[in-house]
């Protein structure tokens, strides 16, 4: 099943850049490596095959950024997919902008680059904008650099709020799997959230559950020093107990509806009859203290 990636606005590479006289280079594919821990994922999917069909009939049109390293090698910045689709066209070189950069200038780059793709998952934008903040954080401590640190400028460079940059970093927490159903829209945003407050053994625990366990049970599993397989099942079964909330569990409703019934026509017959009750105690109060 393909993934459905969030569609974003789009820039040109060169406008990031801010330079659009740069000169290409024919560069070696085989000298170019992968950026470090790059948070973009690069499909064999329908849109690499158009790609690389593209390539084979127009080359590249656009040149990939790349800056200098070791040995005549270069690290990739902007065109992971138009290198990966240029090796499988039988491309032995490709046209690339070179520019000099720091570690931290290239991670920039790289997220700023990257992240206006037309489509981007869940996992990416968490990753890129942890890889950038920390980044930004290494830059330095003027006052300059302490005001770009706020989540609330790097949600607003990327069209988010501040609350919404810092709950996307929490998901580099998870583990590859739950972070894995985030992307697929298995799990929501909200509860994935939750979980990737509790230490990676439970998040193994709640995998094995994750279509029973609801952001109350997550919650509720955060307040425990030990969590066990046995202390997630019995909390599946039962209903979480909160202070000024009251839960049903599933096998004590089955005895009161059809099978058939669904969740909101269950929760409009229980409204329904609560209404009733409480109707009734205006004209008859109940002795219930």
């Amino acid at each position: 099943m393909a993934i459905k990636r969030d569609k974003i606005k789009f820039e040109s590479v060169d406008t990031l850049l801010g330079a659009t006289t740069e000169t290409s280079n024919e560069i070696d594919v085989a000298k170019i490596r992968e950026f470090t821990n790059h948070p973009f994922k690069v499909l064999d999917d329908e849109r690499m095959e158009e790609l690389i069909d593209s390539i084979k009939l127009n080359g590249i049109l656009t040149p990939v950024l790349v800056r200098p390293i070791d040995n005549g090698n270069y690290e990739m910045i902007s065109g992971h997919r138009r290198l990966h689709a240029s090796k499988l066209a039988g491309l032995k070189t490709i046209p690339a902008i070179i520019k000099e950069m720091t570690d931290d200038e290239a991670t920039i780059f790289m997220v700023d680059a990257n992240v206006q793709r037309e489509e981007i998952l869940p996992s990416e934008r968490a990753f890129s904008l942890k890889m950038k903040m920390d980044a930004l954080r290494h830059q330095g401590t003027s006052r300059h650099h302490v005001e770009k640190l706020s989540s609330e400028i790097l949600g607003q460079e990327n069209g988010m709020t501040g609350r919404s940059v810092q709950r996307y970093i929490r998901l580099t927490e998870l583990i590859t799997e739950l972070l894995d159903l985030v992307d697929n829209k298995k799990i929501s945003l909200t509860i994935a959230y939750e979980i990737s407050f509790l230490n990676k053994d439970v998040q193994s625990l709640i995998l094995k559950y994750i279509n029973k366990i609801t952001i109350n049970h997550v919650k509720a599993l955060k307040g425990l020093d030990n969590v066990t397989e046995d202390t997630i099942l019995e909390m599946i079964t039962e209903p979480v107990k909160e202070s000024g909330n009251i839960s049903f569990s599933q096998k004590s409703l089955d005895k009161y509806f059809p099978k058939e019934y669904t969740k909101e026509q269950r929760q409009s017959i229980i409204i329904e009859l609560l209404e009733q009750w409480k109707e009734k105690q205006l004209v008859e109060p109940s002795s219930i203290s």
